[in-house]
């Protein structure tokens, strides 16, 4: 699954290329995108801005519709000049939404509908998110309580959860935990407020640090190499995740890793550094 700053950088993107314009075709594979607009069609109207919410983004558009969409694990959105060849196979397009100057066409994705402006808030998995690492209005305090509610769950397993927090996703989940000196394994309960704190305040900064990069090409399909040791040489961006079986950034212990929780998402740690709790 996308981590939030991909998401954040792809809504950004989509933004700089169709907002404030006409949308000149609509497709879909999808029956229930096309049907909704079978009396007033999207081509009369206009982008009125992309963004992202957590791990989805919301395009909105100026007759009062809002288009959502999750990447899940294979979804992406590219953006094209018109008639420049696709990097992906028709066979893979799900939406593609097309201004006089650029064309974005969502691959893969799993899931896409509709909303109504007016429902935004009350929508069932938007209302339920947690607060927003990337938000400029990002409540850390809530992420607290929310994270204290669960004493019991793994802290890998919380800090993927996107109704504690909205954004982390595996990579930045290793990073973080390793960063704060805090075990995977440990259950919530054992943690002190100052560790749970850490955690917030360093996957902020690690998201932060890396959609304020400077901007990518106007794509979103041109990948980036995300950072959070801050350093340039792509083979020591990252402190633990990937690097099962090499030394340690600090210590020189090898680091482990291990599948776990019902989807067995990887978690990548230093025995040293985040030793267990006794």
């Amino acid at each position: 699954m996308p981590e939030g700053d991909t998401i954040f950088r792809a809504a950004r993107t989509l933004h700089r290329a169709l907002a404030g314009k006409p949308v000149v075709q609509f497709e879909s594979v999808f029956p229930a995108l096309t049907n909704v607009h079978a009396d007033t069609p999207l081509t009369a109207q206009s982008v009125e801005s992309v963004t992202a919410s957590g791990k989805h983004i919301l395009m909105r558009f100026s007759g009062g519709q809002v288009l959502r969409t999750h990447m899940r694990m294979n979804g992406s959105w590219h953006i094209y000049r018109p008639g420049e060849p696709w990097q992906r196979p028709r066979r893979d397009m799900r939406i593609v939404l097309a201004t006089a100057d650029y064309v974005a066409v969502g691959f893969s994705i799993p899931v896409a509908e509709f909303i109504a402006a007016t429902n935004l808030a009350r929508h069932e998995e938007l209302r339920k998110l947690g607060p927003d690492l990337l938000s400029a209005s990002f409540d850390a305090e809530e992420a607290l309580r929310r994270m204290k509610e669960r004493p019991a769950q793994l802290i890998a397993d919380v800090l993927l959860d996107q109704r504690v927090l909205a954004g982390i996703g595996n990579v930045y989940k290793s990073e973080v935990l390793f960063s704060c000196r805090v075990n995977p394994f440990t259950a919530v309960g054992s943690l002190a407020d100052e560790e749970l704190a850490c955690l917030i305040a360093t996957g902020r900064k690690f998201l932060l640090a890396n959609v304020h990069t400077s901007l990518a090409p106007m794509t979103t399909y041109a990948g980036y190499q995300r950072t959070t040791t801050g350093r340039d040489n792509a083979s020591e961006r990252l402190w633990v995740y990937g690097r099962v079986g090499l030394p340690c950034r600090r210590c020189r212990m090898l680091i482990k890793l291990k599948k776990h929780g019902d989807a067995a998402r990887l978690t990548y740690w230093c025995p040293k550094c985040q030793m267990e709790r006794t």
